[in-house]
């Protein structure tokens, strides 16, 4: 009996400590989201053969859409195209 009451009140102690860190940004849970993201974003890289995922297009339509828009933020290293991940979401919303 005092091995399930001990058991009962450690999950009660870790349940409140969940919920009490999640009600820590409840008044304006999505602007501290959506910052963390855009500052995550800010210096990560996609690859070219990668970019189509971003974009939400098939493969295709990401090849025709970087010859026809010379003007999409990149970078080249080692022969290799990147793509700013923050900058490449900036173009295309702009677009």
């Amino acid at each position: 009996m005092t091995w399930s009451f001990i058991w009962l009140a450690a999950g009660i102690a870790v349940a409140g400590y969940f919920i009490g860190d999640g009600l820590k940004n409840f008044k304006n849970p999505a602007k501290n989201f959506i910052d963390s993201l855009d500052e995550d974003d800010e210096h990560e890289l996609i690859k070219e053969n990668d970019v189509h995922y971003f974009m939400g297009i098939s493969k295709e339509d990401a090849k025709s859409l970087i010859q026809e828009h010379s003007d999409i933020p990149h970078i080249v290293i080692n022969s290799q195209v990147y793509y700013p991940k923050g900058k490449l979401r900036k173009w295309l919303m702009d677009v």
